[in-house]
Parts: structure tokens; sequence; C-alpha cells
């Protein structure tokens, strides 16, 4: 994990503050209208539908490949990415696994982007990480 760390501090040197903020102000949204308790497909759904009322540019379930020895061995899917600058991956979760901290790090890495929100719907609410590609 030597070139993505957590970018944790408010304001000033936050890579892509408005957009982000945006984006986590629709998790917030989906977890008020749908609660606690559901299937993680549904709180994506719920999120891309909030996505396009928002007017934001967006793909679902990008593909990358993975690659071992420079052949393409499989292929592995974002949840979103936005604007072409953010990859959204939401889980339902009441903690941040190392599993799915590592998943969204490998995305960073893969995909050459320079910022991650990790998204988790939660039983006592949204709580997010922001991961950050520093390479």
């Amino acid at each position: 994990m030597d070139n993505i760390g957590e970018q944790t501090s408010k304001g000033e040197g936050l890579i892509y503050p408005e957009l982000s903020y945006k984006l986590i102000g629709i998790a917030f949204t989906v977890f008020n209208e749908l609660g606690y308790g559901h299937l993680e497909k549904i709180y994506q759904k719920a999120y891309a539908k909030e996505l396009s009322n928002e007017k934001l540019n967006y793909e679902e379930q990008v593909p990358y490949p993975v690659k071992y020895k420079e052949e393409i061995i499989g292929r592995n899917y974002l949840d979103f990415l936005v604007e072409e600058k953010i990859i959204i991956e939401l889980k339902k979760s009441d903690f941040f696994s190392k599993k799915n901290i590592d998943q969204v790090v490998n995305y960073l890495k893969v995909s050459g982007m320079k910022l991650a929100l990790l998204i988790n719907f939660s039983k006592d609410g949204v709580k997010y990480k922001r991961l950050v590609n520093i390479k």
C-alpha cells in the first residue's frame, strides 16, 4: 500500500472536494430513504438513480483486467466510476474490512485514478473512507 493512503483531513488538499462531498451526500440520501438491511445491489440501484437525478456522468460495473505476467487472466468490476474521476465502491457492512480496503486500493492501482470512496451502509448509518492514490 506504499502509494495509497487515506485522506482524512478536512478542507485544503482534498482531491475533488466538491464532487466527493456530493457523492457522499448521495449515499446519505439513499440511506435516509431505504434505511438499513437491504442487499448491496439494492443500495447500488438506488445510488445509480441518485447519480442520474444529480445529472452526474457515471458508469456502472466498469470492467478492468486482471493481469498475470502481462496476460489478462480475468476481470474485476468497479461499482461506479463517476465523472471519470472517482471510484465508488458500495458495501453493506458495519465495519471497514481489510479485504474491502485492499479491493479498493487495488482498483486505484490498476485504474490509475486518484480517488476512491469506500462507502458502507451500516446499521449505524453511512460510513465512508476516502482512499487516495498518491503516486
